[in-house]
């Protein structure tokens, strides 16, 4: 199992679908969710399947080759459209609003744009249930997507105040994502921002609660350093991690992940973290060789750490 959120979560699920197909299961962040042009987007999960699907766009977002005739539409006729999404990309949203406006769980609908777009893995929401991520900057809380795109884009550098999980509190873990966390052969937290992209999944109690659970159990736990050569490879990590008071690399991940961790993949070199297993490699996920290598690496490094707990034990 992998939980994602962006961009380096969604690569190296595609590198670990080459090493273990239809095994793998993601749960992809829904904290980014957004209701606009009619549609019910989720970026995350989106990302996560079109790249699953090899389907993804060289701008690193949408469907491949896709169009864009409804946004100029829309601006020809005065629409503020601060948010963009190709022709095809809003079809899927579109659907999806309309399924869920039917009734039908967020699981089975992202299932099915899945299913539609041949990708084997399992791609899963933390919950049904919404849960949204708002940031207080500039003294006034911002909806996440309006954040990123109206003020982060137009107005960097930017000081994070705050950060909120509207509704994971409350949020119900579904069971296909409890029961994915019982029999996983290892969980691995992707090289996502550990705020804004892991923290609204483990902020669902019960899913954190699974993660521990399996890991008593023997699972390892394994997260991937969101960092390449100290530098974050894309989007604000490094101002959520001060916002958290933590430091910017490594060892402000284990941080973050205090108590969930059997052990961290990094490419820094410098002392141990305590408490935690380090594998250090070069952690970049620019093509599908690199990404073949992290994930083949990250699921040795898993079985290693289960190997050591099993022997332990057996002593």
């Amino acid at each position: 199992m992998v939980l994602a959120g962006g961009t380096g979560g969604a690569k190296l699920a595609r590198g670990l679908a080459d090493h273990v197909g239809e095994q793998l299961v993601v749960v992809a962040n829904t904290g980014d969710d957004v209701e606009i042009h009619g549609g019910h987007v989720s970026p995350d999960p989106d990302l996560v399947t079109f790249w699953l699907a090899d389907r993804i766009d060289e701008r690193g977002w949408g469907l491949d080759g896709d169009t864009f005739a409804v946004m100029d539409g829309l601006r020809e006729l005065g629409e503020d459209v601060w948010f963009n999404l190709g022709d095809r990309d809003l079809a899927v949203c579109l659907r999806r609003a309309r399924r869920l406006a039917e009734g039908a769980r967020l699981t089975d609908v992202l299932g099915e744009t899945a299913t539609a777009l041949g990708v084997e893995a399992r791609v899963l929401p933390p919950s049904d249930d919404p849960i949204r991520t708002r940031v207080r900057a500039d003294d006034r809380w911002w909806p996440f997507q309006e954040f990123m795109i109206r003020r982060l884009r137009q107005q960097p550098p930017v000081v994070v105040q705050d950060v909120a999980f509207d509704g994971a509190d409350q949020a119900t873990a579904s069971d296909e994502v409890l029961t994915a966390l019982r029999n996983a052969r290892a969980i691995v937290i992707g090289p996502s921002n550990p705020v804004i992209s892991i923290g609204p999944i483990l902020a669902v109690p019960a899913i954190r609660q699974a993660i521990r659970d399996a890991r008593t159990g023997g699972t390892p736990v394994v997260a991937v350093a969101p960092f390449v050569a100290g530098e974050v490879v894309k989007g604000p990590t490094n101002a959520f991690m001060a916002w958290a008071g933590v430091s910017a690399d490594a060892t402000g991940v284990a941080r973050i992940y205090d108590g969930l961790l059997d052990g961290l993949v990094t490419d820094e070199a410098g002392p141990e973290i305590d408490r935690l297993a380090v594998h250090r490699t070069d952690t970049l996920l620019a093509d599908p060789a690199g990404r073949r290598r992290v994930a083949g690496e990250v699921l040795a490094f898993c079985d290693e750490l289960a190997a050591a707990r099993s022997g332990s034990a057996a002593a």
